[in-house]
């Protein structure tokens, strides 16, 4: 033991000696030297070449962002909140309608509005560092250097919040060094400007999260929770935040529903992907354990919604035809900015394009907010009754050109529909019928297809300007004959339909039964002063020049033809007074902050005098009443001041009818869209009865879920500057005391301007004769015992009134009043001969003879020994019963010549003894015209003559 000890002290001695030596502290402290130096000399250049790697790699960084522009607060506030947002239409009074169709759904939302579980679980899943950080994350930054250098084929996320609204809203999804440092650098300075909750917000709004349960793109927490759960933002549970913060990740991997709005089979990885951020949730601390457990349990499957309807599939006319109007009225309002007027986009068809096509961007971007006047329960109610209507019409059968192969196939048409219901006062469209079935016809009948509007142009284009201009009133007489009022041509036109003429008729009778020739006449009389200038002021659009001059414009006859909705608006003029005030659809227009960029105003045009509207009107409710739309009043559930008009298309291609009371203007049209005739009778219904019943069922549709809105207790009332005078029902002219006899003075209103003033000189007195149920007119020499006193028709008055030569065999009608008139052409011709004598036969007492053959012939005189006892008209019975005496009979003829006596007849003893065969006895012949003297013996058999 003592021996180890001392060994030891000798090892430490010699380990002191040689520390201590001076060789070795000299040798150690050369070593120290080097190796310090040699660190000293590691860490310059180490910091040397970080310095200048840092240097290369801000250099190379500078150069990345050499072109990218210093933006501004405002720049970088108007790029990030630059996000499309759909627009949402509504029906009148704020009622909702849908979202305006669009490649992507987007609904903005404000951060108060979003479930906090949805922040926390988007934070948690895409940001842990959000509120810590200054728009990126320096390990992310590096790993980006690396991928760069490194020429990584994987490129990692890790991208903050910040990062991907920039990547979203200003830059592209290019994967790049270069745009990765344009998005860092722009991070940095959108964390200058903005505030977390800002950066959150936005970035809410401009994700896209798959698809909703309809198949439709969307974007936005607030259109994924309405669009997958069916509830807003703010209402979300754990679970349906957790799946929503899932999905931007891989959005349409994610998303359960397919694009036709059907469940995926396979939703396992929206649920994975789900419970991934509950996890990060769980592990930041933003949930307990129990809600982590419970988040995770729940059947999230269960809360998807079905699909629902977009308002596309449900109102398709609908929301076309607003979207069509909304972009119209946005292309002026861009056009007006930039310095445009309407009159430079209706010059200027490819600037009035450009505009269009800049307002349909700008509508599906913007999130505006489209208010229509359309009334939802009058809309469906009416789409409703459309379609249960049992009488449209059978299908037609057409060739057309299959869009897909090309080659010619024939299909089945239907009959289509066109209905619109306009308020009178303001021009609010209130519903309307596109069509019977939008899937095989997208042309909207009601607003876009023109056709001929028949007889519902006469009171826009003839009746309604000639009562302005003076020419007419509802008293006017008109002719309703075969008159040849198209120059050029050789035969009569117009013609009624039906055929047929009823001769001298008034304007409003004419109106009323909507025929043809007295409107023609009537508008020919007014062409000069340009009458289609009227429709010009109510609405219609599309007229050409031709239209101005064709005398077949005022039977509908147009060139391009007219939509129901301007020819249904112009007759509301007549109910508003003579103003015509054009219909509307877009109430107002709102942009996203709550401003109201479109407001329409009510700019109403003068037309017509408030005389010549209630004149117009009042005509227009006799057609209803007793004209060619009576058949309307059984089928109304209510009543109301009514007027209106019916019309028909060349060769029964068109039905309309127009309807206006003083709250509404209601008109149906139908036809076929490849022009063809309508079954003039279906179901035991004429053409035209089956749209006065559709007209009829739609119009009750409506009263039944607005009543107030389409009837009205009230009438249109009669302004001042109106009269009721008495008129000639010949002539239109102030009463005659012949008129009167004739029995033919009517009343009716008038313009006070221009009632009339000069007397009826078309009757004047004289002679006719009657035969049977026909009367001719007696000549000069007409014996006055066969002729009476009556009416005749002055010839020179139908001349003058008409300025054209007419058979006046047409002139009067068939009708019991006109039994007293008699026309100048209604003569009995003379054969211009001496009639042969007639052979007369007794019985008994009374004395016989047969009907004269010749057709001149007008009556008969009877003769006693030689003197005139009786004179019986043609038509009377033949024969005359007389005392004892001598007797013969003669024939007379219209000119007055008088036959040779027939031979002699006796009854009973004739005191002549000198005479031995009375029967063949010779009298004297009385002078070819025998003075008017009567009758001998009035008291001898005369009442059997039967006058």
């Amino acid at each position: 033991m003592n021996n180890e000890k001392m060994s030891l002290k000798k090892v430490l001695k010699s380990c002191q000696d040689f520390l201590t030596n001076r060789r070795t502290i000299r040798g150690a402290s050369i070593t120290y030297q080097v190796f310090w130096n040699l660190t000293l000399i590691f860490l310059i250049l180490l910091i040397l070449g970080g310095a200048f790697a840092g240097g290369v790699g801000a250099g190379y960084f500078a150069s990345l962002v050499k072109d990218e522009p210093i933006r501004s607060y405002e720049s970088m506030k108007k790029d990030i909140y630059n996000y499309e947002e759909t627009s949402n239409l509504y029906f009148a009074n704020d009622v909702y309608l849908g979202k305006l169709r669009t490649d992507l759904e987007r609904e903005e939302v404000k951060l108060d509005e979003v479930s906090d579980y949805l922040l926390k679980a988007v934070v948690a899943t895409e940001d842990e560092y959000f509120y810590e950080h200054d728009g990126v994350v320096p390990k992310a930054i590096l790993r980006a250097i690396f991928q760069e250098v490194t020429n990584s084929s994987v490129q990692s996320g890790g991208s903050t919040l910040t990062q991907q609204l920039i990547k979203n809203q200003i830059l592209t999804n290019e994967v790049s060094f270069e745009r990765k440092a344009k998005e860092i650098l722009l991070a940095l300075r959108l964390e200058r400007f903005f505030d977390k909750k800002e950066i959150l917000e936005a970035y809410l709004n401009v994700s896209t999260f798959g698809r909703n349960s309809s198949g439709r793109n969307i974007a936005g927490v607030q259109a994924a929770a309405k669009g997958i759960f069916g509830v807003p933002a703010k209402e979300l549970s754990l679970p349906q935040a957790a799946f929503i913060a899932g999905l931007p990740q891989s959005p349409f991997g994610y998303t359960p529903f397919t694009n036709r709005g059907e469940i995926k089979n396979n939703l396992e990885p929206g649920m994975i992907r789900m419970k991934t951020v509950l996890k990060r949730m769980y592990d930041n601390g933003s949930i307990n354990e129990q809600q982590y457990n419970d988040a995770v349990r729940y059947d999230i499957t269960k809360d998807f919604i079905p699909p629902s309807t977009s308002p596309q599939e449900k109102y398709p006319w609908l929301t076309f035809e607003i979207e069509k109007r909304a972009v119209d009225i946005l292309s002026k309002i861009l056009a007006e900015k930039d310095g445009y007027t309407e009159d430079d986009l209706k010059n200027d068809e490819d600037l009035k394009n450009e505009y269009l096509a800049l307002a349909d961007r700008d509508l599906r971007q913007n999130g505006y907010e489209i208010h229509s006047t359309i009334h939802k329960d009058i809309y469906d109610a009416m789409q409703k009754a459309k379609d249960e209507f049992q009488y449209y019409g059978s299908d037609i059968q057409v060739t057309e050109k299959d869009p897909e192969t090309g080659e010619q196939v024939k299909v089945n048409k239907p009959v289509e529909v066109g209905a619109i219901l306009i308020e009178n006062k303001t021009g609010k469209i209130l519903s309307f019928v596109g069509g019977r079935d939008f899937s095989q016809q997208q042309l909207n009948h009601a607003t876009s297809a023109k056709r001929s509007n028949g007889s519902t142009m006469k009171p826009l284009l003839v009746y309604a300007p000639a009562i302005e201009l003076g020419s007419l009133a509802p008293g006017t007489i008109l002719p309703d004959l075969p008159l040849t009022l198209k120059p050029g041509s050789s035969k009569p036109w117009p013609s009624n339909y039906g055929g047929g003429y009823s001769g001298l008729v008034s304007a409003r009778y004419a109106l009323a039964k909507s025929y043809n020739v007295p409107a023609v006449k009537a508008y020919v009389d007014i062409l000069d002063k340009r009458p289609a200038d009227y429709l010009v002021k109510m609405g219609f659009t599309s007229l050409v020049p031709d239209d101005f001059t064709n005398r077949s414009t005022v039977l509908g006859g147009l060139t391009n033809g007219v939509t129901v909705e301007e020819n249904v608006n112009a007759f509301g003029t007549f109910a508003n007074g003579g103003q015509f005030i054009d219909a509307y659809m877009i109430e107002k227009i709102v942009d996203k902050e709550g401003n109201v960029i479109y407001q329409h105003e009510v700019q109403p045009v003068d037309v017509f005098s408030p005389q010549t509207a209630y004149l117009t009107y009042d005509m227009l409710r006799d057609v209803i009443r007793s004209g060619t739309a009576a058949s309307l009043n059984s089928r109304l559930k209510f009543s109301s001041d009514w007027a209106g008009k019916t019309g028909t298309g060349q060769e029964y291609k068109d039905a309309w009818f127009v309807g206006i009371n003083p709250n509404v203007s209601f008109g149906t049209w139908i036809g076929y869209d490849t022009p063809k005739p309508l079954q003039v009778t279906y179901k035991g219904l004429s053409y035209s009865n089956r749209n006065i019943y559709l007209w009829a069922q739609l119009m009750n549709a409506a009263y039944d879920v607005a009543p107030d809105v389409v009837k009205s207790t009230e009438t249109i009332k009669m302004p001042g500057g109106i009269v009721r005078r008495s008129f000639c029902a010949i002539s239109g002219l102030l009463p005659s005391d012949a008129c009167s006899q004739a029995g033919l003075v009517e009343t009716d209103l008038f313009n006070a301007k221009f009632v009339p003033t000069k007397v009826d000189d078309s009757l004047v007195l004289g002679r006719y004769v009657q035969i049977g149920d026909k009367k001719y007119l007696a000549l000069d020499s007409t014996p006055a015992e066969f002729s009476e006193a009556g009416l005749i028709l002055n010839p020179d008055y139908i001349e003058q009134i008409f300025g054209i030569k007419i058979n006046p065999q047409h002139l009067i009608p068939a009708k019991d009043r006109w039994a007293k008139i008699l026309l100048p052409d209604d003569k009995m011709q003379d054969n211009g001969k001496v009639p042969a004598p007639v052979s007369a036969h007794v019985s008994g007492s009374t004395i016989t003879w047969a009907k004269h053959p010749e057709g001149d012939i007008i009556g008969y005189r009877v003769y006693k020994n030689g003197s005139k006892v009786a004179s019986i008209k043609v038509g009377s019975a033949l024969s005359f019963t007389g005392g004892n005496g001598s007797y013969y009979v003669t024939a007379v003829d219209i000119a007055g010549n008088e036959s040779a006596p027939s031979g002699e007849v006796r009854i009973g003893q004739v005191d002549n003894p000198g005479v031995e065969n009375p029967g063949e006895e010779k009298p004297e012949l009385p002078p070819t015209n025998p003075p008017d003297d009567g009758i001998d013996e009035p008291g001898d058999g005369s009442g059997d003559n039967n006058g």
